[in-house]
């Protein structure tokens, strides 16, 4: 992933891609969803209601609550077949047609001979959706699992009700696996926001795109373009022949990953500019970047890959 859109032309907008309302099972009405986001300072959501027979198979239609700055992103949360565990894949679907064909999946309980889960993310990308593999440590992900889902653009490495409801919310593990094969994927934040808990405002992405509709938030998340939160902001990325620069609000630690246990960090005091060294990540093929402000929170950059 290049970094050059962190300084390029465009804008940053706060999103968050995975969201549910009264249309699956979540509190709220779609409306009051958008609401509240809006009125936090959110400029889109991707509202992603569980796509299920249950629900009658919902992509929910929020183009009317698109309004002052405010956008919205068609989506669904998929549904199919069984992972190794026996449980019903979770595959998030951003940017989805309405009229979209849904798997076999009448309610949250795996049906023998639906649709594979594999076959399902490439229907959904090649209907123009953005695909990310959803709470891989909530649902108890392989990485058999990982591996065999190949149209996805991304990870979800931190889902905020996840992580507040049973402490199951990362998914860097399943993300290294599938880097480490060279497969060049993403990673995103969210809530995962039913409204029931405190399972919202918690993670989000950043997206540099050039206006904030459907349709340039979608080609910038497909891009890359886009770092993603818990709280700080990345500013720039900057790779230089021996190491790499960050601008960041100020952190207390700032930190470079890559392939295997080799990583690098610089800590201190509000902490806007850090230098990192690649020395010891020299035959890394990719890098990523944390970054941890005085409160915990986090940032971190997509992946990397430095013979781009």
């Amino acid at each position: 992933m290049p970094t050059k859109f962190f300084t390029g032309p465009g804008k940053f907008y706060r999103g968050n891609l995975h969201t549910h309302s009264t249309r699956s099972d979540g509190d709220l009405e779609p409306q009051e969803v958008c609401r509240r986001y809006r009125a936090e300072g959110y400029d889109f959501i991707a509202l992603t209601d569980h796509c299920i027979g249950l629900f009658d198979y919902p992509v929910t239609d929020t183009t009317d609550c698109r309004s002052g700055g405010f956008t919205t992103i068609l989506g669904a949360e998929l549904h199919t077949g069984a992972m190794e565990n026996g449980h019903l894949w979770h595959l998030l679907a951003v940017g989805l047609p309405t009229d979209f064909t849904p798997p076999d999946a009448p309610h949250f309980r795996p049906v023998k001979g639906s649709e594979p889960a594999p076959d399902l993310a490439r229907r959904a990308r090649d209907a123009g959706a953005f695909v990310a593999i959803a709470h891989p440590h909530w649902s108890g992900l392989t990485e058999a699992d990982a591996r065999s889902i190949t149209a996805a653009h991304a990870v979800e490495v931190y889902n905020h009700g996840c992580a507040v409801d049973n402490d199951r919310g990362e998914g860097f593990l399943t993300l290294e696996y599938l880097l480490n094969e060279g497969r060049q994927l993403n990673l995103i934040a969210t809530d995962d926001a039913h409204f029931s808990t405190s399972d919202y405002f918690g993670g989000w992405v950043m997206v540099k795109a050039d206006e904030n509709t459907p349709e340039a938030l979608l080609e910038a998340l497909k891009s890359g373009a886009y770092y993603s939160s818990t709280g700080p902001d990345i500013h720039d990325i900057r790779i230089t022949e021996t190491g790499v620069e960050v601008d960041c609000t100020p952190a207390v630690k700032v930190m470079v990953q890559g392939h295997g246990s080799p990583m690098a960090a610089v800590g201190g005091e509000a902490m806007t500019t850090a230098t990192l060294s690649l020395e010891r990540l020299k035959d890394s093929p990719w890098i990523r970047i944390s970054i941890i402000d005085r409160a915990g929170k986090r940032a971190w950059s997509n992946p990397i890959w430095l013979s781009d």
